[in-house]
């Protein structure tokens, strides 16, 4: 009998982790020729979607850590991806998708749609509904109760 190259792993946290490196090399593949790494592609995603935020606001939406947030957001304002202002508590800071971020993101949409289409056709409909579906619910429930 061969064994699976994949074992089956019995705690989620595995299970995610390791699904979550997967897709990330996925999509990392997908957008390495536009300059661009996966977190950066979120967050530029996300900036689109949520207009100005605190770093702080970004961060817990993202479930990320400050520091890498931190070392993440230095590379993208010297891109000219992010702009940044300074809130009236002078630690604060409020970041927007700058032009130059709307841009890259533009360019990057359709390498990400082919891609996102591409697993939604091997996965299916309706587990790629329940992917959705179960990793929000995780995240909702992981940030609101180990905490």
């Amino acid at each position: 009998m061969t064994q699976s190259p994949v074992p089956n792993l019995p705690c989620v946290c595995s299970s995610v982790r390791r699904a979550s490196r997967a897709l990330t090399q996925c999509y990392e593949q997908a957008l390495r020729p536009l300059g661009l790494r996966a977190t950066q592609f979120t967050i530029l995603q996300l900036l689109s979607l949520a207009g100005e935020v605190s770093q702080g606001q970004l961060g817990e939406m993202l479930a990320m850590d400050s520091t890498t947030l931190t070392r993440t957001l230095e590379i993208m304002r010297r891109e000219d991806w992010v702009a940044e202002r300074r809130g009236e508590d002078r630690r604060q800071r409020w970041l927007r998708l700058a032009k130059a971020g709307k841009t890259q993101l533009d360019r990057a949409l359709p390498v990400w749609e082919k891609l996102q289409s591409r697993l939604r056709g091997q996965v299916g409909e309706k587990a790629w509904e329940l992917i959705f579906q179960l990793t929000n619910q995780l995240t909702k429930l992981t940030t609101t109760n180990c905490q």
